[in-house]
């Protein structure tokens, strides 16, 4: 029988051990946290990265705390560090902390955390490494005193900016692109805070929600495109801002309105004013139409339109462009349930829970053989043998990435006793990558840029396979078709970046 000792201590690498019978130890991880330097691949499920999450409270007395729930809420879109800067209207206070929120704050060091107005943050990298250095919010001081930064998003023209102010002499501590932000405010030959922050964000392309935090003011601003998704809620009197609607209802708030793309919001601590302006104007709105598929929590809303809902209508679509007789439909826990609930009551086809998510193995950390890699899905998925052995399974997915995902869960369905797999995805195929936050493999790594339909279906063992169309896509959303593109950012799919991108080939898929 094995036993385990945790060795390492403070300021030491600490590395958890299993010692054999012949007392050899073999290190499961090193570092001081298991995940430390995760690059954001699963060696088992390969679905698309998450992004980041931020929340803002501004005008209430327990500020920290509020960011502390509204943090767990968000918790989805990063589980790699968590952050919340305060400010009481004359200094900072601030803990990060690579983990989860539960397990960077406590009692001890949320307490000292007083002031009226924060900034939260959870991250998944997307950019920079994954280390405490580049945990947010990132807390400068500059010529004007202190500033905190939080964003969710990606600059598509950070490298080419970074070196240019590195040959300026700046010398940079992080390499997350918040800090070129840092560094373009700090260099700003404007008088003030506000009109630094738009001369900086005039610079930058890409995607992002960011919040501002300085001794005596809270600055929001979303880019033009409206690429990320940024609400405002109420609590009272007080301002709250998220990267999603859920995170109000866990603190008791409401929903207010979204950020605009382009806008600019000022609270000012003195007089406790919020002034509404403007750093650009509303360019091609195109809001991440994986939001809508994978990435949002299905209780929350983005520019009024309820994730569930949409979700439920993308099965309904998918059922009525590829119906198939069978016995039961099953989605691919969590992010799935919706659209297979709206594909089963299309068609009339009982929904049966034929797949069950494990809750509990958090993120792998060990490298097993290459026998043990091709089962370890069966550490996320259970297939119930009683409810699919001998049915023709309709499995609804949200998107196929590598497809190696997909042939595990197909061949789990298929060794619980499943006599057919038809696969049914919520999304058309994702053929390129993204640049605007969301962690994805290069185009050669996608199969549905290599491969054809059929070829993926023969690559993933079904019995047939069909993605949603492009067009039923976008009327599943329910986006008013009055803009381009319904306001959408379909380019994963369809190749058409709303801003200019970098080349893929010097700068990979734009998360490293």
């Amino acid at each position: 029988m094995s036993d385990e000792q945790l060795i390492g201590g403070q300021g030491q690498e600490a590395a958890k051990i299993v010692r054999s019978g012949s007392g050899e130890a073999t290190p499961l991880w090193t570092g001081r946290y298991y995940n430390e330097g995760h690059t954001g691949q699963d060696s088992f499920m390969d679905k698309l990265g998450e992004e980041c999450g931020v929340f803002g409270v501004f005008g209430h007395s327990e500020a920290a705390s509020l960011s502390y729930y509204g943090l767990h809420a968000l918790q989805h879109r990063g589980q790699e560090s968590a952050g919340i800067c305060v400010a009481n209207g004359e200094s900072f206070h601030y803990h990060r902390g690579m983990g989860l929120v539960k397990e960077v704050f406590n009692n001890d060091n949320l307490a000292p955390m007083t002031g009226s107005a924060s900034i939260g943050h959870v991250r998944y990298s997307t950019s920079g490494e994954s280390k405490l250095a580049n945990a947010q919010p990132l807390v400068f001081k500059y010529r004007g005193g202190d500033l905190a930064i939080a964003t969710n998003g990606n600059l598509t023209n950070a490298p080419e900016i970074k070196e240019q102010l590195e040959k300026e002499g700046s010398i940079f501590q992080t390499t997350s692109d918040t800090e070129v932000v840092a560094h373009l405010i700090a260099r700003s030959k404007q008088n003030d805070i506000v009109s630094a922050v738009k001369e900086t964000l005039l610079r930058v392309e890409g995607a992002y929600a960011f919040m501002f935090l300085t001794k005596d003011k809270l600055i929001v601003a979303r880019d033009p495109h409206g690429l990320r998704p940024f609400v405002i809620g109420r609590l009272g009197n007080a301002w709250l801002f998220a990267s999603e609607s859920c995170a109000f209802d866990t603190v008791g708030g409401k929903y207010y309105r979204d950020v605009e793309p382009g806008e600019l919001l000022i609270l000012d601590f003195k007089t406790g004013a919020v002034t509404e302006d403007r750093f650009s104007p509303i360019k091609q709105r195109a809001i991440c139409a994986m939001e809508y598929i994978y990435f949002a929590r299905p209780d929350s809303d983005i520019d009024e339109t309820n994730i569930h809902s949409a979700r439920k209508r993308m099965g309904r679509q998918l059922a009525i462009e590829a119906f198939v007789d069978a016995d039961i439909v099953t989605g691919v826990p969590d992010s799935s349930i919706s659209a297979a609930i709206g594909y089963a009551e299309q068609t009339g086809i009982p929904y049966e829970l034929g797949l069950i998510k494990n809750r509990y193995t958090g993120r792998t950390f060990i490298q097993p053989s290459q026998e043990l890699r091709e089962q370890g899905v069966k550490m996320k998925l259970s297939a119930v043998r009683s409810i699919v052995e001998g049915k023709r399974v309709v499995m609804i997915d949200d998107s196929i990435v590598r497809g190696t995902t997909s042939l595990r869960i197909v061949n789990l369905l298929r060794e619980a006793g499943a006599k057919e797999v038809h696969v049914r995805i919520s999304s058309p195929p994702f053929a390129n990558p993204c640049f605007y936050g969301i962690d994805t493999p290069s185009r050669q790594e996608l199969i549905a840029a290599v491969k054809s339909v059929e070829e993926i279906r023969e690559a993933i063992n079904a019995d047939s396979l069909h993605f949603l169309s492009h067009e039923g896509l976008l009327t599943a959303i329910g986006r008013p078709n009055v803009e381009v593109n319904r306001g959408l950012c379909t380019a994963c799919f369809d190749n058409r970046y709303p801003t200019p991108v970098p080349d893929e080939a010097a700068l990979g898929c734009g998360c490293d």
